[in-house]
């Protein structure tokens, strides 16, 4: 032992004797201690610049007073661990506030998009009034329906050199087919030869079609002669040997204080004297007929014309979209294709029913266009678009979702959304109770597109389309 008490002059460890200044402790300055000599207490300075210097440098400890020797002491500040755990929690902070100030942004940002938005598309008119429609789910595509790629082995004739040639006669080997520009044209020898314009050109965009004609069904007379329904001008007969055309009934001349607006389909009795026609609607055009299927619209009509006495009577009204029809083999019921309601009515015109009304085929795989007869006795029906079972259906969908077609067409044009219309092909042939016999199908479109009629000659199929620019052959042989 050294023989000293605590607090003796030179015992530099205790705590009375004083510890050296060292880094980030209290600086106290010793006047006159020395080795040997007593701790004189009143010689003791506070500098408060040191302090000062203390608390700038970031040192967090604290200061005590040690009562015991009146000497201020620093506590030593206690050590921050860092482990993996803190350092992710810190993250985690950070991460939920950045995720925190990204979803305040894009949430002010989609509001102040969303506010002008919504007022544009309150203010914007929507050219269609869509009433709500009921469908019943889809046959599913199975058995004679199943999907196949038969219309894929079709050759394309006249390709570029026809531009939507809707419907298709014949008069021996010689075909007929009207165009998307207002002639009426016969196909022979490899060639496309015009012999009648319906109405007057330019015929080049959509606009010039009222004025250009729009040549939509056509059938041969008993005499020979062409019997084209036009859709703005009314019905014509027109020679094809020196292309006359006369006027039979025009679509200004209301019938039972309605227009017709749209003239569409025609077919007519082995003796040339009734024609039974379909008017597809009192206020849309041809060129509208996108917003007529979306509207559900039921102003279509189904109409006789006499063309002796030259009267027009009015058999069926009350029909969305009345389409293609055709007579009966003895010439009893017209069969008329309701194309927004995917199916098939019947109208009696002779016999103990004349005059009734039934349903011939209902809840079809598709949308029918025009039918034409087969040689099995039964009928062709050309499917516009097809209801997908499986699969989806736009317009099984849109159908009682009347808000959504309105918000649609406030925003897209027509053209816009024809684009989205699926390109999948589908020909039916029916029997003569409407069963189905047989189905071709050409699911992506890839020969065969926007079929509006199926006409039969020789063993072969001729496909009509409403806007290729060709026509297809499909040899039944090889189906």
């Amino acid at each position: 032992m050294s023989g000293r008490s605590p607090g003796q002059p030179g015992d530099e460890g205790g705590p009375d004797g004083g510890e050296e200044a060292g880094p980030g402790r209290s600086r106290l300055s010793r006047r006159g201690r020395g080795r040997g000599q007593a701790l004189n207490c009143s010689s003791l300075r506070w500098e408060p610049q040191a302090v000062a210097s203390v608390w700038a440098s970031g040192d967090s400890g604290v200061v005590a007073m040690n009562e015991a020797e009146g000497l201020r002491q620093r506590r030593p500040r206690r050590p921050q661990v860092i482990t993996e755990d803190s350092q992710a929690q810190e993250a985690k902070q950070g991460s939920t506030y950045s995720s925190r100030v990204f979803q305040m942004t894009f949430v002010m940002l989609a509001v102040s998009l969303t506010i002008p938005l919504l007022g544009a598309v309150t203010l914007l008119n929507c050219p269609i009034d869509p009433q709500p429609l009921s469908f019943k789910e889809p046959p599913f595509l199975l058995g004679v329906l199943r999907s196949n790629v038969k219309l894929q082995q079709a050759e394309k004739l006249f390709e570029n050199q026809l531009i939507g040639p809707e419907s298709i006669a014949n008069i021996g080997d010689v075909l007929f087919t009207g165009t998307a520009d207002g002639r009426i044209v016969k196909l022979e020898n490899g060639e496309v030869i015009t012999i009648a314009r319906l109405g007057e050109g330019p015929c080049k965009t959509r606009e010039d079609e009222p004025a250009c004609g729009r040549p939509l069904g056509i059938r041969v007379g008993p005499n020979g002669t062409l019997f084209v329904a036009d859709a703005y001008q009314g019905i014509f007969e027109v020679d094809p040997n020196t292309g006359r055309v006369k006027h039979l009934l025009s679509s200004k001349i209301p019938i039972e204080g309605k227009k017709m607006s749209f003239v569409n389909d025609l077919t007519i009795t082995k003796d040339g004297r009734k024609i039974y026609f379909t008017d597809s609607s009192s206020k849309w055009q041809r060129r509208d007929y996108l917003l007529l299927v979306m509207e559900g619209t039921d102003d279509g009509r189904l109409l006789e014309y006499d063309t002796v006495t030259r009267e027009v009577k009015v058999l069926m009204e009350g029909l969305r979209f009345p389409n293609g029809v055709q007579l009966s083999p003895a010439e009893d019921f017209v069969l008329v294709a309701e194309t927004t309601m995917a199916r098939i009515r019947r109208f009696y015109v002779s016999g103990l029913m004349k005059g009734g009304a039934d349903m011939f085929v209902e809840n079809m795989p598709g949308f029918p266009d025009n039918i034409r007869p087969s040689s099995s006795g039964g009928y062709w029906v050309a499917m516009s678009t097809v209801r997908h079972n499986p699969g989806f259906s736009m317009m099984d969908f849109l159908s009682e979702k009347p808000w959504i077609k309105r918000l649609i067409f406030k925003l897209l044009s027509p053209e816009t959304v024809s684009k989205f219309v699926p390109r999948y092909s589908l020909v039916l042939e029916l029997g003569d109770n409407g069963a189905y016999q047989r189905s071709l199908h050409d699911p992506n479109g890839l020969v065969a597109a926007y079929i509006s009629e199926v006409h039969e000659q020789d063993g072969h199929l001729y496909l009509g389309s409403f806007r290729s620019p060709f026509l297809c052959k499909l040899n039944l042989d090889l189906l």
